[in-house]
């Protein structure tokens, strides 16, 4: 049996087209593999971190991972914690020879927490005690977080000049209350 010209054409034609379905095949199946052990490495990685997690969790649920009590603000309204912040901030103030001069409140930004409050204080405070009054009102209870400050002398150059020269601070403070039954 002779083939012509357009039978033969016909043949390579379907033996292309045979060849092309199978490369498609091979390559989908190697795909399909690849992908289900990059599956297999995400899920083992998951199970790791998940299982660090549960631990960390474990070892902070022995230690006491949770803030005690008297870090927060403990009133039934914003308003009262703000009282109770100006009261420690007052307190503070008054142990380092610190004068409050202005406190006001600020109102919530958009990344805080329902039960967060900020504040804007103003004091005269002497060089030397900034340091020490910074360090009380961020290490004690209850957790008091400056996030800004700025400062700028206060009085007459010759006192700008001393070298324990009273300066007129503004810290903006953030503070943690929780709703309480008062």
């Amino acid at each position: 049996m002779q083939l012509n010209r357009e039978q033969m054409i016909c043949v390579g034609s379907l033996a292309l087209l045979l060849l092309a379905c199978a490369f498609a095949v091979g390559s989908s199946l190697q795909a399909r593999s690849e992908a289900a052990r990059e599956l297999a490495e995400r899920r083992d990685t998951l199970a790791h971190l998940l299982a660090r997690a549960r631990s960390g969790a474990e070892a902070r649920g022995r230690t006491g991972g949770t803030a005690p009590a008297a870090a927060f603000l403990d009133a039934s309204t914003s308003g009262l914690a703000a009282a109770q912040l100006q009261a420690y901030l007052s307190q503070v103030a008054a142990g380092r020879s610190a004068t409050l001069i202005s406190y006001g409140v600020e109102p919530a930004r958009r990344e805080d927490a329902p039960d967060s409050l900020r504040v804007q204080a103003n004091l005269d405070v002497s060089q030397k005690a900034i340091q020490d009054l910074l360090y009380q009102l961020e290490s004690q209870t209850p957790y008091v977080f400056v996030d800004a400050i700025s400062a700028q002398p206060v009085g007459t150059a010759a006192l700008r000049a001393a070298q324990d020269a009273t300066l007129r601070i503004t810290l903006n403070l953030r503070a943690l209350w929780r709703r309480g039954a008062r």
